[in-house]
């Protein structure tokens, strides 16, 4: 038999990999619990009604068919044998392996918090942002029929906790919706009186960018309707609103719409891989690797993207953490595919070198901020050029023509009328009456 590589989880990092083992003589098994790949960067367009689900996920069987030495699988991996060399499935079923690629990712984080998260729900997965679109859609709908004006008010106050880019995207669509996309279609409130708030607990938002640039994020976001909060701690969360903390003292937020983008923690899957082999894993729950994405003791195990606690290893420059974006995972899909390569020829595995090509994150219409190293050093603008750039290039790296071509049309679309066409859900229970 030639062989066996297993890649668990399909997301940028596992997609990756499996794409650079074309053509290597090994067959190649890809098991993820959905089955599709998803964009997780538009993710939010499809919790604000932007985009549908299809523009911004495609099914896996479908990207890898004409690649003949890959086999997909529809499961969930609960438990490891590394020494026996095989996983187990939620459903019993045990596959083997020579080589071995953890994918996982992540998943939401509510600091010990976890009772938050059937009031505010975070954004990872399609169901995530269809639970987060009929809540706020179905918010505008309660609050049409609302009389009391203390209620109503509750209904149409929309609190995003963090400021990191899914808080920062999240917030400014939101205010876009409440001024631009939904005016004129009611006839007891005007949506315009919705109030948005970003709360975010450190002193500025978008903190893995240069201070100016975040400076110019929470400027836009204040220019779009946006109420930032810096240094806010939320101290509870219930079904009625939230608490939260400043300098000035505790403050209670009443709204029935909160959406959590203020922590991540890696997939559960980290603490089988350490109960198999013994691994550290860090206080977010992902796994330490090697040098070269490999699991001490376990060479044959490499563990990429949200779910490694990696470093990037430059010639000359002492190692650096890898940040948790999609081009850190990708990077490491691949490596580790070359990795499984020079194993196979016997050769030494080589460590792993990150290259940053930056950072972008749009605010709303006409607003994002840009931060770029060029071998001329940095490059960071703001504003229409930065919306522009982000927006060309996250059409550029959408999955498919088909994908690319939808998107466009239908961001050019939203862009002259400022319609959402994706207003749809199949819930209608009232947002009073809790989670779904």
């Amino acid at each position: 038999m030639r062989p066996q590589v297993l890649i668990i989880g399909c997301g940028f990092g596992g997609l990756e990999a499996a794409r650079a083992l074309a053509g290597t003589d090994v067959d190649v098994t890809v098991v993820d619990k959905t089955n599709h790949h998803l964009f997780q960067p538009l993710l939010y367009q499809v919790a604000t009604a932007g985009l549908s689900a299809p523009s911004i996920a495609a099914p896996i069987r479908h990207l890898f068919r004409r690649q003949r030495n890959v086999t997909t699988l529809l499961g969930e991996v609960v438990t490891l044998d590394a020494a026996g060399r095989t996983v187990t499935l939620k459903d019993g079923a045990q596959l083997r392996w020579d080589h071995l690629i953890v994918a996982a990712g992540a998943t939401h984080s509510y600091f010990g918090r976890d009772d938050w998260a059937a009031f505010a729900p975070g954004l990872k997965t399609l169901q995530d942002a269809f639970e987060i679109r009929r809540r706020v859609l179905l918010a505008y709908e309660e609050a049409e029929r609302e009389d009391d004006p203390a209620r109503r008010a509750a209904l149409l106050q929309f609190v995003v906790v963090g400021g990191g880019p899914t808080g920062v995207e999240l917030a400014g669509t939101f205010a876009e919706i409440a001024r631009h996309t939904l005016p004129g279609e009611f006839r007891r409130i005007d949506p315009r009186d919705a109030r948005v708030l970003l709360v975010e607990g450190s002193p500025r938002v978008l903190q893995a960018m240069p201070e100016s640039l975040s400076e110019r994020a929470r400027e836009q976001l204040t220019a779009l309707g946006v109420e930032v909060r810096l240094g806010a701690r939320v101290t509870g969360i219930d079904a009625e609103g939230l608490d939260i903390t400043t300098s000035a003292g505790t403050e209670r937020l009443h709204s029935r719409c909160v959406v959590w983008a203020a922590g991540v923690a890696a997939s559960p899957l980290g603490r089988a891989l350490a109960d198999a082999t013994g691994c550290t894993l860090d206080r977010a729950g992902r796994v330490t690797v090697e040098a070269d994405l490999g699991v001490k003791g376990f060479p044959t195990i490499q563990v990429i993207g949200d779910l490694a606690a990696a470093q990037s290893h430059a010639p000359g420059h002492p190692p650096r953490p890898v940040p948790g974006v999609s081009p850190g995972a990708k990077q490491m899909g691949r490596h580790a595919a070359a990795n499984i390569r020079r194993r196979l020829a016997g050769q030494a595995s080589l460590p792993f070198r990150y290259r940053d090509y930056g950072n972008l994150a749009t605010i709303g219409r006409n607003s994002a901020v840009v931060d770029l190293g060029t071998p001329a050093g940095a490059l960071r603008f703001s504003g229409y050029p930065a919306w522009l750039f982000w927006l060309f290039a996250h059409v550029y790296f959408l999955i498919g023509f088909r994908n690319r071509f939808v998107v466009l049309i239908d961001w050019a679309w939203a862009y002259w009328t400022h319609d959402r066409h994706a207003r749809v859900v199949s819930e209608a229970s009232p947002v009073r009456d809790g989670p779904a």
